[in-house]
C-alpha cells in the first residue's frame, strides 16, 4: 500500500516536472520571435491575411504544430526550414510568448467603394448573409452534409480547447481560415486521411468554408 502511494506521489511529481519543463519563457520567446515577425507581426498579429495570427493562441497547440513542422509530419515550404533549426526549448519559449500576446480584432470586410450605391448595398447584404450562415454552421453544423458543429471542439466563441490542443479561431484572418479548411478538404494539411478535420472539411462546400471563415474572423 505504501509502495503504491509512494509510486503515485513520484509519478505526480514527475508529471508536474514535465509540465513545468514544457512551460516556455515569455521573455526568451519574444527575443527568439524576431525571425518570425516578418510574417506573423511583432506581437503575433500578422499584417498579411495569408499568414496566421499567433497572438493569443494556446501554447499547447503552437507547440504541437511547431514540432509537427520540425518532424515533417506537417509540410510547409516556408515553415519546415524555420522549425528545423528550433530546439524544443525554443519551441516552448515561442509558444509561451505568442500565447501571452493579445489577438487583435479584425475590421468588418471592406465593400468596394468604387461601385454604385445599389451594388454596395447588395454586397453588404450578401456579406451579412454569409456571416449568418457561418454562425449557424459553426453552432449547429450541417446535418444533410454530415458536417459537425465546430462549437463542440472550438467552444461557443471560438476560444478553442487548451487541454485538447484545439486552436483558438476567433479573430483569425478569414483568408487564412479559408486556406486551412481548403487544405484539409483536399488532404494537403494532414498526412492522415482519418484526421478529424480532414473528414469534416471534405464534406464542406466552398461557400460553407467561406461562411465559417468570415464568421470566425469577426468574433472577438
Amino acid at each position: 500500500m505504501k509502495k503504491s502511494l509512494l509510486l503515485a506521489i513520484s509519478l505526480a511529481f514527475a508529471s508536474n516536472a514535465t509540465i513545468l519543463h514544457a512551460m516556455g519563457n515569455i521573455s526568451a520567446g519574444k527575443e527568439k520571435s524576431a525571425s518570425c515577425a516578418g510574417c506573423h507581426g511583432d506581437d503575433g498579429n500578422s499584417p498579411a491575411s495569408a499568414f496566421p495570427k499567433l497572438a493569443g493562441q494556446h501554447a499547447s497547440y503552437l507547440t504541437k504544430q511547431l514540432l509537427a513542422f520540425k518532424s515533417a509530419d506537417r509540410n510547409d515550404a516556408m515553415m519546415a526550414p524555420m522549425a528545423a533549426s528550433l530546439s524544443e526549448e525554443d519551441i516552448h519559449d515561442l509558444a509561451a510568448f505568442y500565447a501571452a500576446a493579445k489577438v487583435t480584432p479584425n475590421p468588418a470586410p471592406e465593400i468596394d467603394k468604387s461601385i454604385d450605391a445599389a451594388a454596395q448595398k447588395s454586397a453588404t447584404e450578401e456579406m451579412d448573409k454569409l456571416v449568418a450562415e457561418g454562425r449557424n454552421l459553426y453552432r449547429n453544423g450541417d446535418i444533410n452534409a454530415q458536417v459537425s458543429a465546430c462549437i463542440a471542439c472550438h467552444g461557443p466563441f471560438g476560444d478553442g480547447n487548451k487541454p485538447a490542443s484545439y486552436p483558438l479561431l476567433k479573430s483569425q484572418h478569414a483568408d487564412y481560415i479559408v486556406k486551412t479548411l481548403t487544405d484539409f478538404k483536399n488532404g494537403e494539411r494532414s498526412k492522415n486521411p482519418d484526421n478529424m478535420m480532414n473528414m469534416i472539411a471534405k464534406k464542406m462546400s466552398e461557400r460553407e468554408i467561406k461562411a465559417i471563415a468570415y464568421y470566425l474572423s469577426l468574433q472577438k
